[in-house]
């Protein structure tokens, strides 16, 4: 077999008419040839595949299969994937669950041993992974590094726990990604000095500057809800063995349309060199992550990619082992619903009733007036006071309740007071909650807050929308946080209840992402867990 067109050889900085021959998955031969100049003009690129350097594939809602399905279809062959999330449900059934389910299909699965389950001792979640684990999980070929080290406190601290897993990943002579939002000066020196390669948390230029000055590498991040390529993509021309691109969260609408073949075209938009955007989206990942994918050169696998041009790159075909699994925006990924690595899940609360959400009822109150203000777009949360009326909520001025529910076993309900929704009518509610995957819900009303909130246990696990007008649930059966079915019917569905969010008042431009990351404690300054409020500044409880 073979493949003519204008290849692009990132590493030495040209491209030149070639013939890339392959047999049984391997290419055998990359030749240049001359053609007439009227066929060269309409031959497309061809480049290796882009590699996502971080990514929870949970966060799409869709099992690892029904990710690759549409990954491909924008030039997408592999991902460095933390299943961090799935792990905080079902600890080892699911990260195994995960490696069984990606091995259905022709894609590159480069899993980590999750290096933060739970995240926190201030949550409730549904597994827990010792150093002893994260031993028996870097044995693995598939596992192909430490997942991020959210635990930056517990490194700096020299928590015997974290050095521990730590010290297994440096055995096993596996990559460290970190986690560490913010974190400066002599921390995050010693942070860096203890093993940990790469921060996805950057969320500006000096931030990262000072990182990648102390060695470290840095990922840029566009997702679904964290935005961070405007800050960072600038350094990219400076610092061009050191970048990768990722999407960490990428809801399904996102992932239907586009992934990393988005962020080249921005770059490229923007004048960052050619080369350099290429680096970071297909050859970096691999020499950092000591991936199996291969870059184009005899004897590698036979993994690469058609783009139209260099300007829009629009994927036409996506070839992974030789296999073509993708024509001109046509996942050619067959896929079946008999999911024969099974279905894993824990869920184990009852039905909730109003008064379960009433100030007198639940953990936490408004006594201190600090409220959680959601920031559109990122991560982080500021942390406010208010003054709101009797009951705390005050639709006029933004401030509604959020509360959340314990999905492991039958515990009073956790309230707070967060700013930014937007919503004047009904509630939301979701069991994609990082990183416990409890329910975490937000609305103007307990009974709004209760409907939404029962709607998801009956369904042990999905997003929901409850209001007096509209009432919508899109379960997500595999571990209250993936669905096993079509990716596309689900993106679908997806972009209906987000509408129909809209359309309650909400004004974030992705209001069940942003909810699912208000329960994240390790991301700073003010969160909520299924024990009360919590401040990510001091790390504890407010009391």
């Amino acid at each position: 077999m073979e493949i003519k067109g204008k290849l692009v050889d990132i590493l030495h900085h040209k491209i030149y008419p070639a013939i890339v021959s392959y047999d049984k998955g391997i290419i055998t031969n990359v030749s240049e040839f001359k053609p007439a100049t009227t066929t060269e003009k309409y031959l497309p690129f061809i480049l290796p595949g882009f590699i996502d350097a971080h990514v929870h594939i949970e966060s799409s809602m869709l099992i690892p299969s029904q990710f690759a399905k549409l990954a491909v279809t924008h030039g997408t062959i592999a991902t460095v994937s933390d299943p961090h999330e799935i792990a905080n449900v079902c600890g080892m059934d699911g990260i195994n669950f995960m490696i069984a389910d990606g091995k259905r299909v022709p894609f590159y699965f480069y899993f980590g041993a999750p290096s933060c389950v739970p995240a926190t001792i201030f949550e409730t979640a549904g597994a827990r992974l010792d150093a002893n684990d994260i031993a028996h999980l870097l044995e693995k070929d598939e596992i192909r590094y430490l997942s991020e080290m959210m635990n930056f406190p517990g490194v700096i601290a020299q928590d015997p726990e974290v050095i521990a897993k730590i010290s297994v990943a440096l055995k096993f002579n596996k990559p460290i990604d970190g986690h560490a939002p913010g974190l400066r000066g002599e921390q995050a020196k010693k942070y860096i000095a203890a093993g940990i390669s790469t921060d996805h948390e950057c969320f500006t230029r000096e931030e990262a500057l000072e990182k990648l000055s102390y060695g470290m590498h840095i990922i840029i991040r566009e997702g679904s809800a964290a935005k961070n390529f405007e800050a960072l993509i600038d350094l990219l021309n400076d610092y061009p063995e050191k970048i990768m691109f990722c999407s960490d969260d990428k809801h399904p609408d996102s992932l239907v349309a586009g992934h990393i073949n988005q962020l080249c075209e921005r770059a490229v938009k923007k004048k960052i060199n050619l080369y350099h955007v290429l680096r970071a989206a297909c050859i970096n990942p691999v020499i950092h992550y000591k991936l199996d994918s291969g870059l184009l050169r005899k004897g590698d696998s036979a993994d690469f990619i058609l783009i139209e041009t260099l300007e829009n790159f629009k994927v036409l075909q996506t070839y992974i082992k030789g296999e073509l699994v993708a024509d001109r925006g046509k996942s050619l990924i067959n896929h079946s619903d008999d999911n024969t690595s099974g279905i894993v899940n824990k869920f184990s609360c009852r039905f909730k009733k109003p008064g379960d959400f009433s100030e007198e009822n639940t953990i936490g109150s408004n006594k201190n007036r600090f409220i959680i203000e959601a920031v559109d777009g990122q991560l982080i949360t500021n942390k406010i006071l208010s003054e709101p009326n009797h009951n705390g909520i005050s639709v006029t001025n933004d401030i509604l309740k959020i509360a959340v529910v314990n999905r492991y076993t039958d515990a009073p309900v956790a309230i707070g007071y967060i700013k930014n929704f937007g919503l004047k009518n009904g509630a939301l509610a979701s069991s994609v909650a990082h990183d416990s995957h409890n329910i975490v819900a937000v609305g103007v009303s307990d009974e709004d807050i209760c409907g939404a909130v029962n709607s998801i246990i009956e369904n042990k696990g999905g997003i929901s929308l409850y209001s007096t007008v509209n009432k919508m649930i899109l379960p997500l059966p595999v571990a209250g946080i993936m669905s096993d079915k079509d990716g596309y019917l689900i993106a679908k569905k997806y972009a209906e209840i987000d509408a129909a969010a809209k359309v309650l008042g909400c004004t974030l431009t992705s209001p069940y992402m942003t909810l699912s990351f208000m329960a994240l404690l390790v991301i700073p300054h003010l969160k909520i867990s299924d024990k009360g409020l919590f401040d990510g500044d001091t790390f504890s409880l407010l009391t």
